[in-house]
């Protein structure tokens, strides 16, 4: 017997969150694993939740059954061996530096506890999603669940269809922020329900502003000519714009109608578990997981000392006052803070800059890796294709520890530039790719929702297939 109650004494890769990154992960550990090692995937759903096409089946009836694909042959081995590539469904309670703590134990595979051992672990649990998508926390209409949800293929689907009722409606709709989310909710509905009123607020004067301008043009443009109000530069007032009334302010003054507000913003890492493992790893700022270039889990450094101020750097015309000495030290946090804006915008060390980089940084969980939008990865923006490259990275990695190759260096994730395809109603989409902006036609009203599951180990042959 082991120290999980298993009949064998095999070695542990634990995969937490079965996601875009999290599934990746795992089919390259579940395939390059050796004998005496299994590797174990660990998720609260029933169901893989295809996030990006939510917006799209939250608006548009008659497609919710083909955003959950199932656990079934997630490792996508052709010889699953079911002692050795085990999916637990369960809720992750707590995580220790080689252990992690179950919501119960699973006899049937062995485990006989709920707290199953690890000898590496894969951290993919991804982020909390604003409230028009999360179906855990958030009801239909936006308000905080007093239902109680389990993640099931079939609740999912009531809550998908809750929400396409709570937006038919809706005499009117405010979707807050204008991120992908925002963009996809507010073109849709208006495409959807071509008379309803739809506004469009985003606090900045630009949108998707990572990306391109163009992407702004053509995104507005594509808004105007659906008639959606859209408001830039200015904020939701939340301190006067309560639930349940159909008028609401920005902070500014304005005064917006709308009988059903959609807050777009707030997506936040899902790092809690890292933050209770030990708080050091995780930025206080950003809630995101401090990773090596390995992706292996590491604590974030300490801030650079504040450079000094001498008069030297005051004007030469200038006193050596306390008001002029302070002006000067905040001109000095500006380009230190402008400097620091550049890098999370994505702009590329040199080799040099990296590697003192990862000289600064150790780690103490050399064995723990992060990945996907709960890790801070270098100016990586918060997507699955981002998450499935750094699966890939941190998958090798693992594998190249498991057996037991110390002569060779692990591998290091460098992020491309940033990559999106975002839609415009029904019929249009806009995407950046290589620093390419375009335009392109959407054919399908689900957004081809079958293409993913085959990525998932669930090719899709006929469309009933899709309600299992």
């Amino acid at each position: 017997m082991t120290r999980n109650g298993s009949t064998m004494s095999l070695k542990t890769v634990v995969v937490l969150g079965g996601a875009y990154g999290g599934a990746r992960a795992a089919q390259l550990i579940a395939a390059g694993l050796p004998d005496g090692w299994r590797i174990v995937l660990i998720d609260r759903n029933s169901h893989v939740n295809h996030v990006y096409i939510l917006p799209r089946l939250a608006v548009l009836a008659g497609h919710e059954h083909k955003a959950f694909v199932p656990y079934d042959n997630i490792f996508n081995c052709k010889q699953l061996d079911l002692k050795r590539h085990i999916f637990l469904r369960a809720h992750i309670q707590s995580l220790g530096p080689n252990s992690v703590k179950l919501s119960r134990a699973f006899p049937e595979h062995g485990i006989d506890s709920d707290t199953l051992h690890f000898d590496y672990a894969i951290y993919a649990l991804g982020s909390h999603l604003p409230s028009p998508l999360n179906l855990w926390h958030a009801a239909p209409d936006g308000k905080p669940s007093v239902q109680s949800y389990g993640g099931s293929k079939a609740e999912s689907i009531a809550w998908l269809r809750g929400k396409q009722r709570a937006i038919e409606d809706a005499n009117s709709v405010l979707v807050v922020g204008g991120g992908a989310l925002g963009i996809q909710f507010a073109t849709d509905i208006a495409a959807v329900y071509p008379g309803k009123p739809v506004t469009l607020l985003h606090s900045r004067t630009r949108l998707l502003p990572r990306f391109d301008s163009e992407m702004h043009t053509e995104i507005l443009q594509a808004m105007e000519s659906a008639n959606i109000n859209v408001i830039l530069g200015e904020r939701l007032d939340l301190v006067s714009s309560t639930s349940g009334h159909s008028t609401v302010r920005t902070t500014t003054g304005r005064i917006i109608h709308a009988d059903l507000v959609l807050l777009c913003t707030g997506q936040r890492p899902n790092t809690e578990l890292l933050q209770s493992l030990d708080s050091r790893t995780v930025n206080t700022n950003t809630a995101l997981a401090q990773v090596l270039r390995t992706m292996q889990l590491a604590l974030v450094p300490p801030p650079p000392p504040p450079s000094p101020v001498t008069p030297a750097l005051l004007p030469a015309c200038a006193s050596t006052n306390e008001e002029d000495v302070l002006t000067a030290a905040l001109a000095q946090i500006a380009l230190q803070n402008e400097s620091a804006s550049s890098a999370e915008e994505g702009i590329e060390a040199s080799d040099d800059e990296e590697s003192e980089e990862e000289e600064e940084l150790t780690t103490p969980y050399p064995h723990i890796f992060a990945i996907g939008d709960a890790a801070n990865a270098f100016g990586a923006i918060p997507a699955g294709h981002n998450a499935y490259y750094q699966a890939e990275v941190a998958a090798r990695n693992v594998l190249r520890l498991v057996h037991g190759k110390t002569d060779e260096p692990l591998e290091r994730y460098t992020p491309g530039p940033p990559a999106i395809k975002v839609s415009l109603g029904l019929k249009k989409n806009v995407y950046q790719v290589n620093g390419v902006v375009g335009v392109g036609k959407e054919t399908q009203d689900d957004l081809n929702a079958a293409a993913i599951w085959g990525y998932f180990g669930s090719p899709v042959v006929e469309e009933p297939e899709m309600f299992r």
